[in-house]
């Protein structure tokens, strides 16, 4: 009975095993998929398609492997990726898109599919992991030489990349963010954008808010491709060395890059460049649940560990945001919850 139980716990936990090692595979076929553009030749058709019909599709490729694309749709189907609608009369799979494809849309105002193939750029980090663990080091580094925001000053690819990725994030946080802290954008007659890049995120914020005069400040090699928007101003700089005057800073998906120390020097820069009994900072960011009972706890932590790799950068709990946010000059805040995976943390100078 013990030599049972005892190949029993093997059997389970080599399952489990398994699916970590082999967990890549899901990330690599749904890059492969966006790549094909298969979302948007299903979506092309107004309906769906067989895999004859994708197959002939797929751009520059007039020898498409039948084979190869029908096992990585299985795989993909399995996911719920993509759903099986039913057999056709003759006999050939009918595939049709789910909630989630139609965030795969790579021409759609609201898509991932920039987040996804951005992520082909990190992948070889992770090769280096282990040696960050000993060493301290970033992956990124390892990986291509230099540090990230190095690399983007000197690919304008990966810049373009990279900026465009987090456009169309602000693009699907947007509504989140506007909706949720609708009374808190009311009284604000001046922001600025900290780390903006192309400026996505202040051109929505002052869609909604025509009053609100913005400013998206990023370094110099991004505002120099940011496309413009109504009512916002670009501005190249350098946050460790100064941030614009307004009545409010705007800081999201920017702290998480950083380490405690750089993030405290940003945060003291926040500080003066807001005034002081009425100013504000609005930081959109995930707060971690120390228990791990958060309803987004899985994925932010796998973004933590994408932070440290990439960036140095990590997610914090709120007992952490409040030691930074004290030590940065802001002693005072609240958390509001948003329709989102991150939060809102309202911080005051006093």
């Amino acid at each position: 009975m013990e030599s049972t139980g005892a190949n029993q716990a093997t059997i389970q936990g080599l399952a489990e095993l398994s699916q970590y090692l082999f967990a890549f595979v899901d990330s690599l076929a749904l890059i492969s998929a966006v790549e094909l553009r298969i979302a948007d030749i299903i979506h092309s058709h107004s309906g769906p398609v067989t895999l004859s019909q994708i197959a002939s599709s797929i751009d520059d490729s007039p020898s498409v492997n039948i084979s190869y694309l029908e096992r990585l749709m299985r795989l993909l189907v399995q996911k719920r990726v993509f759903a099986v609608i039913r057999q056709s009369n003759a006999g050939e799979t009918i595939y049709g898109l789910t909630h989630s494809t139609r965030l795969l849309l790579r021409d759609s105002k609201i898509s991932l599919a920039p987040m996804i193939l951005l992520q082909k750029s990190f992948m070889s980090s992770w090769y280096y992991f282990s040696q960050c663990v000993k060493e301290g080091v970033s992956g990124f580094k390892k990986a291509h030489g230099c540090e990230i925001w190095e690399y983007a000053s000197q690919n304008a690819e990966f810049n373009k990349s990279f900026n465009k990725a987090m456009a169309y994030d602000s693009r699907i946080i947007s509504e989140a963010v506007i909706s949720g802290y609708k009374d808190g954008f009311t009284s604000i007659g001046s922001l600025v954008d900290v780390g903006g890049g192309f400026g996505e995120m202040a051109a929505q914020i002052v869609k909604s808010y025509p009053n609100i005069k913005a400013i998206n400040y990023d370094l110099p090699h991004v505002i120099m491709t940011a496309p413009p928007h109504d009512g916002v101003s670009h501005l190249g700089g350098d946050m460790f060395e100064s941030i614009p005057n307004a009545e409010a800073v705007f800081l999201k998906w920017t702290l998480h890059d950083w380490s405690d120390e750089d993030c405290i020097r940003i945060l003291k820069n926040c500080r003066k460049a807001i005034p002081e009994k009425t100013g504000k900072l609005i930081i959109v960011e995930s707060v971690l649940q120390p228990d791990g009972n958060g309803r987004y706890n899985e994925t932010d932590l796998e973004f933590d560990l994408t932070m440290l790799l990439v960036l140095y950068g990590k997610e914090r709990t709120e007992v952490e945001w409040k030691k930074l946010l004290e030590e940065g000059g802001f002693p005072s805040y609240k958390i509001i919850q948003i329709p989102a995976t991150q939060s809102i943390i309202e911080a005051y100078p006093c």
